[in-house]
């Protein structure tokens, strides 16, 4: 198999000017002279001795470990954040200069013409605009903070120009010499939730993979490559609506169920008819290339963006006090998206009210993700369905509304161009959001397609996206009442305003209780499901509100003790409220729940080594279901043939995806080629089979119907799943054999999967020696998609890594220095920094580090202390 897929192509490229190319030479015959050392070595930070800035109002301790981690101690909440900005700027303001330029529409003015497409979509969507209206309706209090923290990281800057703050400005100069950063300011930082939004925009992937498949396959096919999800066989996290938290089954899948068997049309083409004429599949193709270009902060939409949650009860610990875990699952970028630090003031009062540590967004003041000296909290994405595509009846500067016509609001935007000319950009929007159908070809040929499945001329319609972001809202003061939240009534509070994106929060406190609570804003509509475009022109179809916060699924202290959330539906099928109809399938918590049942069952009392351990779980699921048919149908084979041999080498195996292990591997280059003859044939090539939880489902589901069409194929002359099966087992052992080479025995999973950390902006810039620069890898590991230990891949490219657990921590309530965390690479976004990657190779091995909270623990733990002195 080839790895020529579209998906190959969707990586962001920011470095394409030819005279970029003899930048990188010279800057590493800099390197190579020596004087490069000092090059690279100058932007290191200091961090011992003492710094004097401007603003502090006393002293402030910066207190660092072997890992280069900051415990800040400060006597204000104001000198904190100073200090906080101050901190995150030493070690990571190249990435956050970065990404407000992604978040702004204003990558060109780095970057020059070739970023242009990229701001003309984020200005379309006006990002910078909402957040400047979200920290003008900031509370006093929080907008101080915001404030507190852009003038920390101003205070770097006044001293710190060019190299002197990272290396990537020295790269940069060669292509761009008269650029320099700006100041920081509080719209830069709360900008970025725009971006996590956007990463975490649930199902809009699914509506345009829905839209490509219907150029091909008929509805009842497309139903079969989009089954629902399977409740009775996984949990939910709740029981709101039916749910069922408990169900859990040891062997998937079951038989197909009502919800599941639509009708299976011709799969292999022979006389299905398309849903939508073949011509509109280039310009769909358009479409999903333009959201793929778009820069990926979080990571590569899909399934595999999503996140592992849990906490059980003291009842069922050790220790008798509440354990908690969570580990996010976002893209394998260098530095890591998580900055661990420890916010403290010297004396926790009402004016200085902080003592909370755990992982922060460099760019953004506070703690996202941790624990203060009262409770603990995680995150898991909640994946509502919060954008809607609308059909829009427009003429001229008006568009139709209830049979009125209506003024488009109008603004005009400038994007900067470095090296080049301004571009002009008008933004045309209705009531329902802006008009996108002018940003690429894809959003206007979807337009014309869904005016001719409404019976209606094509010619005055074009398309909207109306998506809960782009309305302001308050999430960003709420992470600060996460941070001094004592109970589970403040905690819902501050989870109340966590508005966008909606996720899922487990909570913990040190009084034993616990609990879940899924905030955000979440659309009710007034018809349809969210799945396909509606018709913007009534109110028919319009959002008509949000369902409240107390209607929202929530949990406390439930009688068995636990809560799991990762990514599986929050509630049963009869919840009064759409909230998606695209929840994950649930193969991981069902996973964790199996895990934390059968301990509970024996009498088992949880450690946090426990929970580490689950953490590390490489139970394929979809092995589990798929590898003994393939046993058992080469064990029929004639012996020495390639599927017979496959048969010996999986008998026995465990199947989990472990870094050693011959049948993973195996196994993995069987399912890669399975989907690929099975499904990729029929299907657009933009709309390939990637793997994950969906696939598992859909395939797991096909495996019980033998005689299934889409397991026939005329061209290669097979017919019926066991020929399928048998074709792909043959397939793999061949691929196996060139890539691992003749002996099995020596044959591992971590040998083709491996995980590159690939820096945001020159990491993706085609130019292998400024790659090698600023990347760092490949890290030979195991795992998989939609496994526990999720370090997923996408099956249509190959077998490297794209999407990996983001950080780790296990949080434990009875002694809060008994607590572990890691990050993906490490504290500095420095490449060369000893701290630049250094703990990867604990993260590589599913290990964590000591997490120091308690002055005393973070003095014993104390490797370098810098003191910030006031001046002015």
């Amino acid at each position: 198999m080839g790895d020529d897929s579209p998906r190959l192509r969707r990586h962001h490229r920011i470095l394409r000017a030819v005279g970029v190319v003899v930048g990188i030479l010279l800057v590493l015959v800099v390197i190579a002279g020596g004087v490069g050392v000092w090059t690279v070595a100058r932007s290191f930070p200091q961090t011992s001795g003492t710094i004097d800035i401007a603003g502090l109002d006393a002293p402030v301790t910066v207190v660092r470990d072997d890992a280069g981690i900051p415990q800040i101690d400060a006597s204000t909440a104001d000198d904190l954040f100073r200090a906080q900005g101050f901190v995150h700027a030493q070690d990571r303001f190249w990435e956050m200069d970065f990404r407000r330029h992604v978040t702004s529409g204003r990558l060109a003015e780095m970057f020059g013409q070739s970023q242009v497409p990229t701001d003309t979509f984020i200005r379309t969507l006006g990002w910078r605009t909402v957040a400047e209206q979200e920290v003008k309706a900031l509370d006093k209090t929080s907008l101080r903070y915001y404030q507190d923290y852009a003038d920390g990281v101003n205070a770097y800057l006044d001293t710190h120009k060019g190299s002197e703050i990272s290396l990537e400005y020295a790269v940069l100069g060669f292509q761009n010499p008269g650029y320099s950063p700006e100041p920081w300011t509080p719209a830069d930082s709360v900008a970025w939730l725009k971006a996590m939004a956007w990463d975490l925009r649930s199902n809009l992937e699914d509506e345009i993979d829905r839209a490509l498949l219907s150029t091909k396959l008929t509805p009842a096919q497309i139903a079969e490559l989009h089954p629902a999800y399977p409740y009775g066989e996984h949990p939910t996290i709740t029981d709101a609506g039916g749910g069922d938290p408990a169900a859990t089954t040891a062997d998937i899948p079951a038989s197909a169920g009502a919800d599941d068997s639509a009708a299976a049309g011709s799969a292999s083409g022979d006389t299905a008819s398309p849903a939508t004429p073949p011509e509109y599949a280039t310009a769909l193709t358009s479409l999903a290339s333009s959201l793929d270009a778009l820069p990926t902060l979080l990571g590569p939409a899909g399934n595999d963006i999503g996140s592992n949650s849990w906490v059980v009860s003291g009842a069922l610990t050790a220790s008798g006090k509440p354990l908690l875990a969570n580990d996010p699952h976002l893209g394998s970028v260098m530095p890591s998206v998580w900055y661990q630090v420890g916010l403290h003031c010297t004396k926790v009062t009402a004016d200085c009210p902080f003592d909370v540590s755990g992982f922060s967004f460099s760019g953004l003041p506070g703690v996202v993700i941790g624990h203060n000296d009262r409770i603990a909290w995680g995150f898991t994405n909640l994946g509502p369905d919060v954008a809607d595509l609308y059909e829009e009846k427009v003429t001229g500067d008006t568009y139709e509304y209830d049979g009125k016509q209506v003024p488009l609001v109008i603004r005009k935007e400038t994007i900067k161009v470095a090296g080049g000319k301004s571009v002009h950009l008008t933004v045309r929007s209705t009531r329902h959001g802006p008009l996108i159908t002018d940003i690429s070809d894809g959003f206007a040929t979807i337009a014309k397609d869904q005016a001719g499945k409404l019976g209606v001329p094509a010619e005055k319609y074009q398309l909207s996206l109306q998506w809960t972001a782009l309305t302001p809202g308050p999430t960003a003061g709420a992470i600060f009442a996460f941070d001094t939240a004592q109970n589970w009534d403040q905690f819902r509070a501050a989870a109340k305003n966590f508005q966008v994106p909606s996720q899922n929060l487990v909570y913990a406190d040190v009084d034993g209780n616990i609990g879940y609570q899924a905030p955000g804003a979440v659309p009710v509509r007034a018809a349809g499901d969210g799945t396909m475009p509606v018709p913007g022109w009534t109110s028919q179809y319009g959002w008509t509100g949000y369902v409240p916060f107390d209607a929202m699924p929530t949990a406390y202290n439930p009688p068995s003790g636990y809560i799991v959330t990762a990514n599986n539906a929050a509630v049963g099928p009869e919840f009064p409220t759409l909230i998606t109809a695209d929840w994950e399938y649930g193969y991981r918590a069902n996973q964790i729940d199996l895990r934390l049942t059968k301990a509970i069952a024996s009498g088992h009392k949880f450690t946090a080594a426990d929970f580490s351990a689950i953490q590390s779980d490489k139970y394929d699921a979809n092995a589990a279901a798929l590898a003994p048919i393939v046993a058992a149908l080469g064990a029929a084979q004639e012996p020495g043939s390639s599927a017979h041999r496959a048969a010996q080498l999986l008998d026995g195996w465990n199947y989990h995806d472990d870094p050693d292990s011959a049948a993973a591997a195996y196994f993995n280059i069987f399912w890669r080629n399975l989907l690929a003859d099975a499904f990729a044939r029929k299907l657009p090539a933009s709309a390939p089979p990637t793997g994950g939880d969906r696939w598992f489902r859909v395939v797991g589901l096909l495996a019980q119907q033998p005689d299934s069409a889409w397991w026939t194929d005329k061209k290669l002359d097979v017919a019926g799943r066991d020929a399928m099966f048998l074709r792909a087992a043959d397939d793999a052992w061949a691929e196996a054999t060139k890539l691992m080479g003749g002996d099995p025995s020596r044959w591992r999973w971590d040998s083709i999967h491996t995980i590159t950390l690939t820096n945001a902006s020159f990491g993706t810039s085609g130019i292998d020696p400024i790659e090698a620069l600023f990347n760092r890898g490949p890290y030979p590991v195991g795992g998989g998609s939609s496994v526990v230990d999720a370090v997923g891949w996408d099956a249509s490219v190959g077998y490297q890594v794209d999407w990996v657990p983001s950080m780790r921590q296990v949080i434990d309530l009875s002694e809060w220095n008994a607590s572990t965390w890691v990050n993906l690479t490490g504290a500095s976004g420095h490449a060369f920094s000893p701290h630049y990657d250094d703990q990867t190779p604990l993260w590589q091995k599913n290990k964590t580090r000591a997490w120091p909270f308690t002055p005393q623990a973070v003095t014993a733990a104390a490797d370098q202390t810098l003191t910030l002195r006031a001046t002015g």
